[in-house]
């Protein structure tokens, strides 16, 4: 389920990236990211605009990171 964060009216809809490919074990290994203990890719898609950008997070970051954790992993990948 993709989480929503906004900002300067932009609302980011994120979710983990390869989400949609179940609760296999080595496809949910392919969302991880490289080298990286328990961090995984995510995808965020901007409200009307067609540039996504790809971040990276702590597991369980749908519960645990903040909005302003989320808005400044995606700030930083626009830079």
């Amino acid at each position: 389920m993709p989480r929503e964060v906004t900002a300067d009216g932009i609302t980011w809809s994120c979710i983990q990236a390869l989400a949609g490919l179940g609760n296999n074990p080595a496809k949910a290994e392919a969302a991880r990211s490289d080298g990286v203990a328990d961090c995984y890719r995510v995808v965020c898609t901007p409200s009307g605009r067609a540039h996504s950008v790809q971040i990276e997070l702590p597991g369980g970051w749908e519960e645990t990171c903040t909005d302003d954790e989320i808005l400044a992993a995606i700030h930083a990948t626009l830079r």
